[in-house]
């Protein structure tokens, strides 16, 4: 039985956040994303695994050099779900800051 990782238990990792914010721009290799952190290359494989097991990033072959990048499909997916809370909060946000301005006034 294969069984896929959680999405959120995925981004829920500052490693793997940044790893994602890496490849955002441009495919990398595992070994040039590696350099940009302090830990082992393995552990950074196995974020790259998590990564992939959640379809967050993609895998391609180019010669002997594997490149990763996001999956789009995937990121809009997330995006899509987080979008009707960031609207919710926004609102919210937006009311105190008009019964902030009220109270500010009164002074």
């Amino acid at each position: 039985m294969n069984l896929r990782r959680d999405i959120f238990q995925a981004i829920a990792d500052p490693t793997r956040r940044a790893i994602l914010l890496l490849v955002a721009s441009q495919s990398m290799t595992a070994g040039a994303i590696a350099a940009n952190f302090d830990t082992a290359r393995p552990t950074v494989s196995k974020h790259l695994q998590i990564l992939i097991e959640c379809d967050l990033l993609e895998q391609e072959q180019n010669g002997r050099e594997i490149y990763y990048h996001l999956n789009p499909e995937k990121i809009k997916e997330l995006v899509d779900f987080i979008e009707p809370f960031r609207k919710l909060w926004d609102d919210r946000f937006n009311k105190l800051e008009e019964v902030m301005k009220k109270y500010q006034t009164k002074d």
